[in-house]
């Protein structure tokens, strides 16, 4: 189902990193769909700063960024989306050749490329007076435009209507109203910086109450459905969304379940206070939804969340971290290996070990680093051509132990990578 989305916007110049930072974790927590940052400098160490600013930004949060920036050739889009961010955002006014919508687009697909224009009643009658501009642009390969100073009037909402690209508004919110940009045909979504430190649920809430199809939690299942103890209670098990970590047990009434529903933050019921308890609300630990389901007798939710900080109120991730029987075994989750690895190898690199073979390599440099990595690289071509597959899993081991010093020399680790492939999936 298509979304109208809301897209907080930051405008990065003159902002402090950690400001821009503090800003993008409070609007994907408060339920924003994407997040739109921008900065056009022409400036070269004030463009270097920016990216490093929105890479940053990208490792920090989940939902869809989008960056603005200013493209002048392919390596700036190349650069702009190596960040991490989902599409670019290239302003019309300043692009220099034409050839570079259509240059991005097939490098980097059909669906990366948002054009900027100015909408004010002076600029409207030049760039956009028919539809030939846009229509050239969607056969370049851009994927949408973006209008900014726009004003409402019937020959603007026509015009924005019979546009052959999706339409997103970057809007202030101070002259239009949100549900009228929203409910215009071909409008995908509303960039605007006006819900700062607020509850963006809520507000697309009574989006959707109006009519307008936003994205918020909705149950499948109605509580009614459940199956609940004496006390009209269903127990909660509540899980880390990347690790599979259980995290916790409560419990949940109807009201809990509907707030948390609500809220997008795990609300409990409390069996000693006999009281609803926002996890949290006191410590700051707060757990934000990523899925809840029921099981085959629907009688047990589990809940895979974002935790911030601890679950447990003695200060630890998990509240079951006191063993009590165990039997030796090999991990075997493909992240938790490679994370533990390479993790060895950080601590290599920030603590040498005498007589280590790699802290070796970090001593010897990068071409040292380089050269094996191509070695190993060769001899999983050479273990290939083998029918037998035993080499070739050794082979392909030694490789991916040395890359993963080649990411520790670099300064990736396996979130960046398992970002960047989430993107191209």
């Amino acid at each position: 189902m298509d979304y109208k989305e809301i897209i907080p916007y930051i405008y990065a110049e003159n902002e402090l990193e950690s400001s821009i930072l503090k800003k993008a974790v409070e609007y994907e927590r408060n339920g924003a769909d994407a997040l739109f940052v921008y900065n056009y400098s022409k400036t070269e160490s004030e463009r270097e700063e920016f990216l490093l600013t929105v890479k940053k930004v990208v490792k920090q949060i989940e939902i869809p960024v989008l960056i603005g920036y200013q493209i002048e050739r392919l390596e700036d889009i190349k650069k702009a989306l190596y960040t991490g961010a989902k599409q670019v955002v290239i302003p019309y006014v300043g692009l220099s050749e034409l050839s570079l919508i259509e240059e991005g687009s097939k490098r980097f697909g059909t669906d990366k490329l948002i054009i900027e224009f100015d909408a004010s009643p002076e600029n409207i009658k030049k760039e956009l007076k028919d539809g030939t501009v846009v229509i050239k642009l969607k056969e370049l390969g851009a994927f949408a435009i973006l209008l900014k100073h726009v004003f409402l009037s019937e020959i603007v909402l026509e015009k924005i209507a019979k546009e052959p690209l999706p339409i997103y508004i970057r809007d202030s919110l101070l002259r239009n109203d949100i549900t009228t940009l929203l409910t215009t045909k071909n409008v995908a979504g509303v960039a605007t910086n006006y819900y700062e430190k607020k509850d963006i649920l809520k507000i697309k809430r009574v989006l959707k109450d109006s009519g307008v199809s936003v994205n918020v939690f909705e149950s499948k299942i109605p509580f009614s459905e459940f199956k609940k103890d004496d006390a009209g209670l269903v127990p909660v098990i509540v899980q880390d969304y990347k690790t599979s970590q259980v995290l916790m047990l409560a419990y949940m009434n109807e009201e809990a379940y509907n707030k948390t529903i609500e809220t997008g933050r795990m609300t409990y019921y409390s069996r000693s206070r006999e009281t609803l308890w926002i996890k949290g609300e006191t410590s700051g630990h707060y757990q934000f939804i990523r899925s809840l389901s029921i099981d085959c007798d629907a009688d047990t939710i589990l809940a895979k969340v974002l935790q911030i900080g601890s679950a447990c109120h003695t200060g630890h991730k998990s509240c079951f971290y006191r063993e009590l029987v165990k039997k030796e075994y090999e991990e075997t989750n493909p992240f938790e290996v490679f994370n533990k690895v390479y993790d060895v190898i950080l601590e290599r690199k920030k603590h040498p070990k005498e007589g280590s073979y790699t802290n070796y390599l970090f001593t010897k440099g990068m071409d040292k680093i380089l050269k094996k990595c191509g070695e190993e690289a060769t001899e999983i071509i050479i273990a290939a051509k083998n029918p037998k597959t035993e080499e070739l899993n050794y082979e392909i081991s030694d490789f991916l132990y040395h890359l993963m010093v080649l990411m520790v020399e670099k300064g990736l680790d396996w979130e960046d990578i398992v970002q960047e492939l989430a993107h191209r999936r």
